[in-house]
């Protein structure tokens, strides 16, 4: 007779049930699982924004791999991209050696640069992921500039990596980093809801710069002449914070000024996004460097940084990854780029972006948890606060992370996947597919209102 499992034992892999799956995971896989741990489904189908879960259930993803599926799961100009690669006998991986699928991503991706920079500009394949990509751009700035300090900006998110790191604002990931933060100076981003300075508005802003630039003008300031600055056109992790298009002019111009390469990280905000093509189309802004990945690779890993040729003044192997020459995704990319381009798909998730999140703010009058709605294009945040706390002195009320934790089981239950983000986990975000209809958009405002409801419920009766 044989022996019954030890308790806690993971089970037979011979059950392929979905609880047998999450079982293994969990009893496998790092105690650093993120997004399994808040969303406990086991995908087996998807198409569009819709995933099919091993139960049999359907969800509408607004998570849509943290923004890289721009055109949703399994797009059949995707599809046939890498399909043709396939087919064709072309050799898969291939380092950074030339061939015509890179020729052609290339030339799409230049396409849809700023024409000021895309003129004289060259790219660099990077690692398969965001954080590499910021690892490069942090390394180019400090070689062409000789110099070694960085600015960043509260709320900010790079990545894991060592720079990427330190110039990503949440200290309880960097502590465990050690010293990860040395040389970065920290620098106010405007937000609106919970300005550092109290004001909000373009005041807020305007006192953003003038602090920025008494930093650095001040011979006493204690700032060495930094090497870069790397800026989020639209905060995404931070708690979907758009940038105003005055202040981010105003760090181009400061950074222009006195010599400062800056540095745009697109990673999330690029591919029609935002409502435009790339984040910093808004205020018209041109970048030293732009770092992109997720939806640049259509679904497939991959980071590249493109700058000004001034700067590129590496000696050959001075930075390079063994997965730089991913010729699937470089194919499902270009697939994605001209797709996006040729449908303006920029604009359709301007327009839905805008009419979802007026629908949005419209719900705060009936849900005293919403303490502040924003975005840009289909990037959207909800940020849930303690309606019964006290305001601060600005008016601002306390976050409240229980709340959202709730929200998003609630969405959960109703067949909807979102995030969190943003100051203690209390900004509800989405990020829906470029390819989202009407009705789904319809329905997923649905949801989410039902899912706040019964949260409100919820944890209102467990504080009585």
């Amino acid at each position: 007779m044989p022996e019954a499992a030890a308790p806690g034992a993971p089970e037979s892999a011979g059950d392929t049930g979905p609880a047998a799956i999450l079982g293994r995971q969990a009893a496998r896989e790092s105690a650093a699982r993120t997004y399994a741990t808040s969303l406990p489904i086991v995908p087996v189908r998807a198409r569009g924004m819709m995933i099919e879960g091993a139960d049999g259930r359907r969800y509408l993803d607004c998570l849509t791999g943290a923004g890289s599926l721009a055109l949703g799961h399994n797009h059949p100009v995707v599809l046939e991209a890498i399909r043709a690669v396939l087919d064709s006998g072309a050799p898969l991986h291939t380092l950074d050696l030339a061939t015509p699928v890179k020729d052609a991503f290339t030339t799409a991706l230049f396409e849809t640069l700023p024409p000021e920079l895309a003129d004289h500009a060259r790219v660099q394949f990077c690692g398969p992921a965001g954080t590499d990509a910021v690892e490069a751009a942090v390394k180019l700035v400090r070689t062409a500039t000789g110099r070694g300090g960085l600015l960043a900006f509260t709320g900010a998110y790079h990545g894991m990596t060592s720079a990427a790191l330190a110039v990503t604002a949440d200290t309880e990931a960097r502590s465990a980093a050690g010293g990860a933060d040395s040389g970065v100076t920290r620098l106010p981003y405007p937000y609106d809801y919970r300005c550092p300075f109290g004001v909000g508005g373009t005041q807020g802003a305007r006192l953003a710069t003038r602090w920025t630039t008494s930093l650095l003008d001040d011979p006493k300031g204690g700032i060495q002449p930094p090497a870069g600055m790397i800026v989020e056109p639209v905060q995404g992790e931070g708690g979907v914070i758009p940038a105003p298009d005055a202040w981010l002019r105003d760090m181009r111009r400061v950074t222009a000024e006195r010599g400062i390469p800056l540095i745009a990280d697109e990673v999330q905000t690029g591919v029609g996004r935002t409502g435009t093509f790339w984040g910093v189309d808004h205020a018209g802004v041109v970048p030293d460097v732009m770092v992109l990945s997720k939806a640049i690779g259509g679904s497939l890993p991959l980071a590249v940084i493109v700058y000004r040729e001034e700067l590129d003044v590496w000696r050959p192997g001075a930075h390079a990854g063994t997965f730089r020459g991913n010729q699937l995704a470089m194919a499902a990319g270009t697939a994605t780029l001209r797709h996006v381009a040729a449908n303006n798909l920029a604009h359709r998730a301007d327009v839905l972006g805008a009419r979802m999140t007026t629908r949005l703010r419209g719900l705060a009058a009936h849900y005293p948890g919403i303490g502040d709605v924003r975005g840009r294009g289909l990037m959207i945040g909800v940020e849930l606060v303690d309606a019964e706390a006290d305001r601060d002195e600005y008016g601002a009320l306390p976050a409240a992370p229980r709340l959202a934790a709730a929200v998003r089981a609630e969405a959960l239950r109703r067949g909807l996947i979102v995030e969190l983000g943003g100051r203690h986990s209390a900004v509800v975000r989405l990020l829906p597919p470029l390819t989202i209809t009407d009705e789904q958009a319809e329905a997923v405002l649905d949801r989410l209102s039902d899912a706040i409801a019964a949260a409100e419920r919820t944890t209102h009766r467990s504080t009585t």
